[in-house]
């Protein structure tokens, strides 16, 4: 008969591994503190999701891609199964984006997938940052993070660039050698720059070798650093919410991480696998073969850049095609200015954050999100900056816009010209008095309540629209939101009567503060006094 107790039997080898590893590691202590964090349920959080799932995708089909790709520009003849290039010459990296396409199982699928996912990650960077500009999501104690996506955003960008470059086609050496005209415009050093990026005269020998280095090995692992580091800050900081019962800056109203967000997010991480998948499999994109290795004395008919591209296409296209030559040296101005304001439109949207927490005077942290029509200027902003962002990309397009719907290319570039900067403007006073029109239909609202489409009629003879109050949940969502006053300069003098020094800045500050949150900027809540009044029969129907 056995005398071993139950306290003596040894724990199950799974058991026992992971006792160790939690002695070392802490495991359970840390799973135990984040595994059930809230997540707030809101179909807009997904949008970063997205960005998420796409990147992984992008990563896994890349590397299967780098497994049959030759970064070399040594000139092969090409003898694979697409007839049209039989003994045609071509570099490596060309012959071998071929093989890819025709010769390895599965290679067409993956390249299409790849650069589909790299087309919506930017996408979805791009909406995911417009929403979080538009409900305040940046705000402290998040603006680093900010940066982060927006640095993501960026190198995305540069990135997809140099993806799209190493196949040697003749659609992207017309890119590069767009880059090469960039490089060269930018006075002094430009033309050292190209020498370096291109190892010699254009299109030189290594620039495919240099580009994969990039493309493969640098930009990614900034990028995944950068996405690590969002994660945890998001992790840390606790999710934002929309405003509603019972949520406030100090908690979070929503489901676990664990089972339910995991759950959730797995499905639809398959789910974006799934769409992307057959978006490459019905819609060709990049087809070189069609095109046809790059010659530098040949360009592509309708060679335009992927979309996250084609605004700067646009400021160089509509720029006039001004030089100055001086000394024996010629500034091509109509490259190097545009080059300079490409990255000020994207820095722009980058300082916000700051530019707005230095004039509101807001230092306070932010949990609750706002309705973008709750702040007028904010929102106005940002659609300024999108009007600009797309009519600089109708202006990188204006040979296709001019094909297409047999309109002048003279008459396209005049109109981008123009309405880059009339454009932004009529937008943002547009989408201002948009907002203010919002903010005073949801003050009737919450006073007189919605409007329920029956009409009566009063014993004197008057027809009247009955209005149905609004539930609690909806009152609290249309005045849960903040009342910011401006900043004030003060008196004059101080309490001794000696005139007080005011700086140019701090009036500048002032002013800008008032055109944020004075009275024309924003319609005031009603009060519980005029709710009470209204709600208790007086004048109310």
């Amino acid at each position: 008969m056995s005398t071993v107790t139950d306290t003596q039997r040894k724990a199950p080898a799974g058991e026992r591994v992971a006792d160790w590893a939690d002695g070392r590691l802490g495991i359970y202590g840390l799973a135990k503190s984040n595994m059930r964090k809230i997540f707030p349920d809101h179909w807009s959080f997904m949008l970063g999701e997205i960005c998420l799932y796409s990147f992984i995708i992008i990563i896994l089909t890349g590397v299967y891609l780098t497994l049959f790709f030759h970064p070399s520009m040594n000139e092969v003849v090409y003898h694979g199964p697409y007839q049209p290039l039989q003994g045609v010459r071509m570099s490596e990296a060309f012959a071998s984006t071929m093989n890819i396409s025709f010769e390895v199982r599965g290679g067409l699928l993956i390249r299409q997938i790849h650069h589909w996912a790299a087309l919506i990650f930017l996408a979805g960077m791009l909406v995911h940052m417009m929403r979080v500009f538009f409900t305040g999501a940046f705000r402290k104690p998040r603006e680093v993070n900010w940066l982060f996506g927006f640095l993501l955003f960026m190198l995305g960008m540069f990135t997809g660039f140099t993806g799209y470059s190493l196949p040697d086609d003749l659609l992207s050496g017309t890119g590069v050698r767009f880059m090469e005209g960039v490089l060269l415009s930018i006075p002094v050093v430009g033309s050292y720059l190209a020498m370096f990026l291109y190892g010699g005269e254009f299109p030189g020998g290594d620039f495919v070798a240099r580009f994969y280095s990039v493309h493969v090995l640098l930009l990614p692992g900034i990028m995944l650093g950068l996405l690590v580091a969002h994660l945890i800050l998001v992790f840390y900081h606790k999710h934002t919410q929309f405003a509603g019962p019972g949520r406030t800056n100090k908690n979070v109203v929503g489901m676990p991480l664990l089972p339910v967000y995991m759950a959730k997010a797995g499905g639809f991480f398959f789910l974006v696998f799934g769409v992307i998948a057959v978006i490459a499999a019905v819609a060709s994109i990049n087809p070189i073969w069609a095109m046809g290795p790059y010659r530098p004395d040949q360009v592509s008919t309708g060679a335009q850049p992927d979309w996250y591209m084609g605004f700067s296409e646009g400021l160089v296209r509509i720029m006039p095609g001004w030089e100055i030559n001086a000394w024996g040296h010629t500034l091509v101005l109509g490259v190097f200015i545009p080059i300079v304001i490409f990255p000020l439109v994207l820095v722009a949207i980058a300082v916000y954050p700051f530019l707005e927490s230095w004039v509101t005077g807001d230092k306070r942290e932010h949990h609750i999100l706002d309705r973008p029509r709750n702040v007028p200027t904010r929102t106005a902003f940002g659609v300024a900056w999108i009007t600009l962002y797309l009519i600089l990309l109708v202006g990188g397009g204006n040979d296709l816009w001019a094909t297409h719907f047999h309109l002048s290319i003279n008459s396209i570039t005049w109109f981008v010209r123009i309405f880059m900067f009339v454009g932004p403007v009529l937008a943002f006073i547009f989408t201002k008095r948009w907002c203010l029109g919002l903010q005073r239909r949801d003050r009737e609202k919450v006073l007189h309540g919605r409007e329920s489409g029956v009409i009566k009629r009063l014993p004197h003879g008057e027809f009247v629209e009955i209005h149905e109050p609004l539930k609690p949940a909806q009152l609290h969502t249309l005045t849960a939101h903040e009342q910011y006053k401006p900043l004030e300069i003060g008196p004059a003098v101080d309490e001794n009567g000696v005139a007080r020094k005011v700086s140019r800045l701090q009036k500048l500050k002032a002013k800008l503060s008032k055109g944020y949150y004075g009275g024309e900027s924003q319609i005031e809540k009603p009060t519980v006094q005029e709710y009470e009044e209204i709600t208790s029969g007086h004048g109310h129907h």
